[in-house]
């Protein structure tokens, strides 16, 4: 095999928000597939917010990345060399252990076979992939919506809260979205989303969302915490439910404690359950979770914007366009 296998590197552990020169480019020589893996070729490449975490020296709910080690990340590859059974050349797989490279030697085993009929290639890595999956799985096990509550999620067009909005619309719920501009409230008022707020140009935002939800949030499906969780922990209904799913907001922040309010009070004044979500202790579930999104979408129930970049070069920028709310839905890199 010829050394032409562009990788991405951690060059070294953040202190504070990312940049460019945390990641360096090395080329590798391309591998070759062992007893029982397959060798895949990049068609398109994740990013996600889990990734901060990964790239953090602090200790996180999955091992890091080490420095000097590829970075972590899930692809839709294509099969050019198998030695498993099950694959042959010319099959299509999502897997999360590929990394930010162009191919990438894995076991057979455990992959997810990408089914076109069911929609895009890259919707294995959106709505029909770990963030649509995570809407659906999170939403149904701890938001348990009921017909005419109200639910509010942060980070509202991004990956994982465009699927969450339209599902409180499937279950009857009213839909708040809170996000970063006009622009992406917009995209979710054509998502069916009831109200929106920005949480860039409110100047009370524990007020705008008292407003929108006068009887309280019943169910916040929370992607950042932050400013945005500390208003909404001040606007709960009776019963209600709170999913921890993201912490983005913390992204410049990482290493250091997560200061702010503390809430006690008002989860027992509220009988509130809080609960983090982690999609990796669901797999179980994932393929009737897809399933169902993929009836979902070719019924018109569901609609998913994607942020695409082009060339394993932009894998970089389209990390800290995430962290920094530049990108507008779910990103993926086209390889």
């Amino acid at each position: 095999m010829t050394t032409d296998n562009k990788t991405w590197i951690l060059d070294h552990h953040p202190d504070g928000m990312p940049t460019l020169d945390t990641f360096r480019m090395e080329t590798n020589d391309i591998p070759r597939a062992a007893e029982g893996e397959v060798l895949g070729k990049a068609r398109w490449l994740s990013v996600d917010p889990y990734m901060r975490g990964r790239i953090s020296a602090q200790a996180n709910y999955a091992g890091g990345v080490a420095i000097g080690e590829a970075m972590h990340g899930a692809a839709v590859a294509e099969v050019v060399e198998s030695n498993h059974p099950d694959w042959k050349p010319g099959d299509l797989f999502e897997t999360i252990k590929f990394g930010w490279r162009e191919y990438a030697a894995v076991p057979g085993d455990g992959l997810t076979r990408v089914d076109p009929s069911l929609g895009p290639e890259h919707a294995y890595l959106s709505y029909l992939g770990m963030p649509g999956v995570t809407a659906l799985i999170a939403l149904d096990l701890i938001g348990d919506v009921k017909p005419g509550e109200t639910v509010l999620v942060s980070a509202a067009s991004g990956a994982v809260g465009q699927v969450v909005g339209q599902i409180a619309k499937i279950r009857g719920a009213r839909a708040i979205a809170v996000a970063s501009s006009q622009e992406k409230l917009d995209w979710c008022a054509k998502l069916g989303f009831d109200a929106g707020i920005n949480y860039r140009t409110e100047d009370d935002l524990a007020a705008a969302i008292k407003q929108a939800c006068p009887k309280g949030v019943d169910v916040f499906f929370d992607n950042t915490a932050g400013p945005i969780h500390d208003a909404v922990m001040n606007n709960l209904a009776q019963n209600a439910r709170i999913i921890i799913c993201g912490t983005i907001s913390l992204a410049g922040q990482f290493e250091q404690p997560d200061m702010g309010e503390r809430f006690l009070r008002k989860i027992l004044v509220a009988r509130a359950r809080m609960e983090g979500f982690l999609i990796f202790d669901h797999l179980d579930k994932f393929d009737a979770a897809r399933e169902q999104l993929a009836a979902w979408e070719k019924a018109g129930k569901l609609t998913f914007k994607t942020d695409i970049r082009d060339g394993i070069d932009a894998m970089p920028q389209a990390f800290l366009n995430l962290l920094t709310s530049q990108n507008f839905g779910k990103q993926v890199v086209r390889i």
